[in-house]
C-alpha cells in the first residue's frame, strides 16, 4: 500500500512519528534501571551487568552514523519499517538471552537497529510546511526525549511486575505492530539524486567543518546531553541512598515528573516557526541551569529534587527541541546527515555526562554533580550570546 504525499503534516500523523521515534529510541534505555535485576539472574555482578548499557550505546552511535545518513537517498518508507522489525527481533531474542555474553551480543544489536527514531524527525521535517515545521519537530523530537524518560520511568516497574523478560518480549511486540504501522502510513516520497555510499559518508563530517551554524549547534547539543545523563544518572544515585532509599519503583515513578516537564516543553517547536527559537533557546539554558541551583543547595529536601526535575525537563527539552529544529532547517536536502551530526555530537556528550556521573558522585556527592551540570552548560551558553548574532541570525 502506498500512501500519496499530501502537503503538510496532520496533528495525526506528527503525533505518530512521535510515538515510533519515543519507542525506538527507548529501546536504549530499558535495562539501565534493571542492571541488579539482570546481574542477579545470570548469576553475575551488577558492575559485569553494565557493560549492556554501554554495548548498546556503542551499537547505537555504529547505527546513527552507519545507517541514519541513507535516509537522504533511500526509501523511508521501507528503510523505517524494516529497522523496526530488526529491532523486535533483537529485543525477542534479548528476552531469551541463555547468558550474559549472549545478551551483550543482542542488545548492542538492538543499539544498532533502533536507529529508526533518527530517521523519523528529518522524514517529519520533509513531509511539514514551512510554517508547521517547528511544531511538527518539536512534537517529534519530544517524543524521542521522552521516550528515554518514559524507558527509565516504567521499566523497573514492569520488571517488578512480571520480570524483565517479559519486559523485552512486550517492548518487542510493540515494535512489530509499530513497523506494520509504518509500513502502511508512511508516504513514498520522490526518489533523490543517486549518491555512492561512501560519497555519503564522507558529507556527514564535511557538513560540520563546512557550516559554522551546524557545528556551533551540534557543541552546543553535546553539552546539554552531557548535562541530561550527568543529571539522571546522578538523580538516580542521589534518591537511592540516604535520606531518600526509593526503590527502584519510586524512583521510576519520580521519573514521571520530568516526563510531564517534557510534555509541557514540546509545544516550544512553534516558537521556531514564528522566528524565535534563538532567544528561546538562552531562556531555556537559564531554566536548566536555575534547576541546578535550586537542587544542589537543598540535596536532602524531596520538594527541591520535584522542582529541579520539572524545570530541568522543561528548559532543556525546549534547547534540544529547538536546536535539532534549527539543525534540520540548515539544508533540507541533507536532513538525515544532518541530523547525524546533530546525534552523533549528543551522543559523545552524552557519553561524558555517564563518565562522570559515578566519578563524581563518589567526589562529593550531588552538590559535586549540580556544580559539574552547571559547567558543562557554561559552554552552551557561552557560544549562545556570541553566536546568536552570528552563525544563528541566518
Amino acid at each position: 500500500m502506498t500512501t500519496p504525499v499530501r502537503p503538510g503534516m496532520s496533528r495525526a500523523a506528527t503525533f505518530l512519528f512521535a510515538l515510533a521515534g519515543g519507542a525506538a529510541v527507548g529501546n536504549l534505555y530499558w535495562s539501565q534501571p534493571i542492571l541488579e535485576t539482570i546481574a542477579a539472574g545470570f548469576g553475575t555482578t551488577a558492575s559485569a551487568a553494565g557493560l549492556l548499557v554501554t554495548v548498546t550505546q556503542v551499537g547505537y552511535a555504529v547505527g546513527v552514523f552507519f545507517l541514519v545518513p541513507l535516509g537522504d537517498v533511500v526509501d523511508r518508507k521501507v528503510m523505517i519499517p524494516l529497522l523496526m522489525l530488526l529491532a523486535a527481533v533483537m529485543l525477542g531474542l534479548s528476552a531469551l538471552a541463555p547468558s550474559l555474553p549472549v545478551l551483550l551480543v543482542t542488545l548492542a544489536l538492538v543499539g544498532v537497529s533502533t536507529v529508526s527514531g533518527q530517521l523519523l524527525a528529518p522524514l517529519a521535517g520533509d513531509l511539514a510546511t514551512d510554517d508547521q515545521r517547528g511544531r511538527v519537530l518539536g512534537t517529534v523530537v519530544s517524543g524521542v526525549l521522552l521516550g528515554i524518560l518514559v524507558a527509565r520511568a516504567v521499566s523497573g516497574v514492569v520488571t517488578d511486575l512480571v520480570g524483565w523478560r517479559a519486559l523485552y518480549a512486550m517492548v518487542a511486540a510493540v515494535m512489530v505492530v509499530l513497523a506494520v504501522t509504518m509500513r502502511r502510513f508512511l508516504p513514498r516520497l520522490e526518489p533523490r539524486a543517486r549518491v555512492g555510499y561512501g560519497s555519503l559518508l564522507a558529507s556527514v563530517p564535511r557538513t560540520y567543518v563546512t557550516s559554522a551554524a551546524v557545528r556551533w549547534l551540534g557543541l552546543m547539543g553535546a553539552a546539554v546531553m552531557a548535562t541530561f545523563t550527568l543529571y539522571w544518572t546522578g538523580l538516580t544515585l542521589l534518591l537511592s541512598a540516604e535520606p531518600f532509599g526509593f526503590s527502584t519503583t519510586r524512583i521510576g515513578l519520580l521519573g514521571l515528573v520530568g516526563i510531564l516537564g517534557a510534555l509541557a516543553a514540546q509545544q516550544v517547536g512553534r516558537l521556531h516557526d514564528r522566528g524565535l527559537g534563538v532567544p528561546a533557546i538562552g531562556v531555556g539554558l537559564v531554566v536548566a541551569t536555575a534547576s541546578f541551583v535550586i537542587a544542589g543547595v537543598a540535596p536532602g529536601s524531596i520538594v527541591a529534587v520535584v522542582v529541579s526535575v520539572a524545570l530541568y525537563s522543561v528548559g532543556v527539552q525546549a534547547v534540544q527541541v529547538l536546536l535539532q529544529a534549527r539543525v534540520l532547517a540548515v539544508d533540507p536536502s541533507a536532513r538525515s546527515r544532518l541530523n547525524t551530526v546533530f546525534v552523533v555530537g549528543n551522543f559523545i556528550g552524552g557519553t561524558v555526562g555517564s563518565a562522570l556521573a559515578g566519578l563524581l558522585w563518589g567526589a562529593g556527592g550531588w552538590p559535586v554533580i549540580m556544580t559539574a551540570a552547571g559547567l558543562l552548560l557554561l559552554p552552551a551558553l557561552l557560544i549562545w550570546a556570541v553566536q546568536r548574532r552570528r552563525a544563528f541570525a541566518a
